[in-house]
């Protein structure tokens, strides 16, 4: 089937103007992604300008005192009760030992033969080194978890900003 030169004239003209608007669309795709990357690197400057400082001084105002005063309680809970009864398990432990020394040194004096070698089968279960870790895992969450409840427990009002939100002046 042929075209008439009416046809072919038409088809040609049509295909030039879908040519000349494909040019157009690219330029334009063109001119909006050259909008969109200085968009993209004005938010930044925003962000570092003026987002990030006024985030760090309403975490310094509201939320930073109790961080403080959930690790500072932290500390004194470890200092104070954790440490000292660690402490006191691990002397008394050591206590034990010095005792079943003396007591095998005693034996082994010669006023009493030493029993022979038995073979003890291995330990199962957890050791003294085991409950001093768990110990000091269980402060260790204790202490997160009050500094989470002091920081979470705070009046709702903190928590709402003073101005409605508008748009930044340009």
């Amino acid at each position: 089937m042929s075209l008439s030169r009416k046809r072919k004239k038409e088809l040609r003209k049509l295909q030039d103007q879908a040519t000349r608007l494909w040019e157009s669309q690219q330029v334009i795709v063109g001119e909006a992604a050259t909008v969109a990357r200085e968009a993209s690197r004005q938010l930044g400057n925003y962000s570092r300008e003026q987002v990030v400082p006024q985030a760090k001084a309403t975490y310094g105002k509201y939320a930073a005192p109790y961080v403080d005063r959930g690790i500072s309680v932290s500390k004194q809970v470890m200092n104070d009760t954790i440490v000292p009864a660690a402490g006191a398990v691990v002397g008394s432990a050591m206590s034990v030992w010095d005792a079943a020394n003396e007591t095998r040194a005693k034996l082994s004096g010669g006023r009493i033969p030493a029993p022979a070698p038995v073979l003890v089968p291995p330990k199962r279960g957890i050791g003294a080194g085991g409950i001093i870790a768990i110990i000091f895992g269980v402060a260790a969450a204790l202490g997160v978890a009050y500094a989470a409840w002091q920081t979470l427990r705070a009046d709702d009002e903190l928590w709402v900003a003073d101005d409605p939100l508008r748009a930044p002046d340009a």
